[in-house]
């Protein structure tokens, strides 16, 4: 019968995640959407869609609705970041530089999963990777100060490390982005990466 449902498969809650609900439709052909349904999330799949398939596009879109909600529940909107970038700038940069140095804005990216952060020098420009939401702050700060010495020297040169060394927490911050990529890696050996390094992580 066209629109015919079969029984939700429930998948618990476990490792950070949400319980997931997954609805499959035969008026579904290729399409996958996800939207939070109290605490959970559900996921509407097309009825012929491949397990493996579906099981890798359920939990992108998993992680996405849930790093999207927790953005909203902390409140970190761009001006929020831009205003939190511009007094560490002020208060950690600045006074080594001697001179100002321009932010035009600061925001949350969905599509960055194999690194922390990127900026783009010529406009100012700052992204950070929404897996960091719910990071410690001064974790999110190191990637912050990372970005913000590159608005200032493009490579990771001696310069550079000077720099950021003029920031707190950097050992601790990075000591904890190692940490956490091990995890996610499920233990697997991998060297360690600047935040802003491309390197193969899971999101």
């Amino acid at each position: 019968m066209a629109g015919r449902t079969i029984t939700d498969e429930i998948i618990a809650a476990r490792g950070g995640r949400p319980e997931i609900i997954i609805r499959r439709s035969s008026r579904r052909h290729r399409t996958v959407s996800a939207r939070m349904e109290g605490e959970s999330v559900l996921v509407m799949v097309p009825m012929g869609m491949p397990k493996a398939e579906q099981n890798r596009q359920v939990m992108e879109l998993v992680d996405k609705v849930t790093r999207s909600r927790a953005r909203q529940r902390l409140g970190a909107t761009q001006e929020e970041l831009t205003r939190r970038a511009r007094r560490l700038c002020r208060t950690h940069l600045e006074p080594q530089v001697g001179h100002p140095v321009e932010i035009t804005s600061v925001r949350w990216v969905s599509n960055q999963n194999t690194r922390w952060g990127s900026c783009t020098p010529a406009t100012g420009q700052i992204r950070l990777s929404d897996r960091m939401v719910g990071f410690p702050a001064w974790v999110i700060d190191h990637v912050l100060a990372h970005e913000l010495c590159h608005l200032v020297e493009a490579t990771h040169n001696r310069h550079f490390h000077e720099l950021l060394a003029g920031f707190p927490d950097a050992q601790r911050a990075e000591g904890f982005l190692n940490g956490y990529q091990w995890a996610v890696s499920e233990g697997s050996d991998s060297p360690e990466h600047h935040p802003d390094d491309p390197s193969v992580q899971s999101s």
